[in-house]
C-alpha cells in the first residue's frame, strides 16, 4: 500500500513536471521575440517592421545606367497563316534596367499546329547584349484552332552596350514546326531567263 502511494506521488511530481515543461516550450517564441526586440538582437527577423537606423527607401540599383536610355522597336513576322504581333511597338529603357513585354499570338487555322519564334536583332552589335531572362522563342508551342496566347519577353540591356547604340530593334520570326512547310521558289527559271 505504501509503496502504491509513493508511486501516486512520483506520477503526480512528473506530471507537474511534464506539464511545465509544455508551459514553457509555448512560451518560448514570444519571450524570445521580446528579448530579440528589447536587445536589438536578430534584425532580420523582424520584417516589414522598421528596423532602427535604418533608412526606408530600399537601395538603388547600382547596375541601371539611368545616364542614357534606349527605344527598344518589336517587330513580328510569321510564315504561316496565323497573327502575331506585340502588344506594343516600343519602349524606352535603361540599360541594366529589367523590362518585360508581350506578344500576341493567335492561330486562325482550322488544324491545330506546333510554331517556334526565332530571334533577331538591329544593330547585330546589340545581340550580345540582349539578355533575355525569359522568352517564348525558348520553347516550342502547340496551339489549337483559333487558341490565342500572350507571350512574355523579360530582358536586359547590357550597360556595356556601346554609347552609340540608341535604337534596338528585336524582330521575331514565328515559323510552323513539324507541320508541312512551303517548297522554297523556284530560282532556276529566273537566273535562267
Amino acid at each position: 500500500m505504501m509503496l502504491k502511494r509513493e508511486n501516486f506521488k512520483m506520477l503526480g511530481k512528473l506530471g507537474v513536471i511534464v506539464l511545465g515543461m509544455f508551459c514553457f516550450g509555448y512560451a518560448l517564441v514570444p519571450i524570445y521575440k521580446a528579448i530579440c526586440e528589447m536587445t536589438g538582437i536578430n534584425v532580420l527577423a523582424l520584417g516589414d517592421r522598421q528596423i532602427p537606423g535604418a533608412t526606408a527607401t530600399l537601395p538603388a540599383n547600382t547596375q541601371v545606367d539611368r545616364s542614357r536610355t534606349i527605344t527598344v522597336e518589336f517587330d513580328a513576322n510569321s510564315r504561316g497563316p496565323w497573327h502575331f504581333k506585340p502588344a506594343q511597338s516600343s519602349v524606352q529603357v535603361h540599360p541594366g534596367e529589367l523590362t518585360t513585354v508581350m506578344y500576341e499570338f493567335q492561330n486562325v487555322q482550322n488544324r491545330t499546329m506546333s510554331a517556334q519564334a526565332i530571334p533577331s536583332y538591329a544593330p547585330a552589335q546589340a545581340g550580345p547584349h540582349f539578355n533575355k531572362l525569359e522568352c517564348f522563342c525558348f520553347s516550342q508551342y502547340t496551339l489549337a484552332p483559333g487558341e490565342k496566347k500572350q507571350w512574355p519577353v523579360a530582358f536586359v540591356i547590357d550597360p556595356k552596350l556601346s554609347r552609340d547604340v540608341k535604337t534596338i530593334t528585336l524582330s521575331y520570326t514565328f515559323f510552323e514546326v513539324g507541320g508541312k512547310t512551303p517548297a522554297a521558289p523556284d530560282t532556276s527559271r529566273a537566273a535562267g531567263a
